[in-house]
């Protein structure tokens, strides 16, 4: 992403259609840090950063949660 475009906020339903995931596969991914974690927007609302999505998209299979800088 540019540095004048902000990161949107995805949901999952959007996640999804993106990756062409399972919610269960996302959640296994997630959980072995093979996905990025989600963040929390509300108390019972949580979405991915789409940066972080679209890093994952251009190499999942090596993509390490690990490898992403701290913010």
């Amino acid at each position: 992403m540019s540095a004048d475009t902000p990161d949107r906020i995805l949901r999952l339903p959007t996640v999804l259609k993106l990756t062409g995931l399972c919610r269960s596969t996302l959640y296994r991914k997630v959980d072995a840090g093979k996905f990025p974690r989600q963040i929390r927007i509300a108390e019972r609302c949580v979405g991915w950063r789409e940066s972080a999505v679209r890093d994952w998209m251009h190499n999942p299979m090596f993509y390490d949660v690990g490898d992403q800088a701290c913010e």
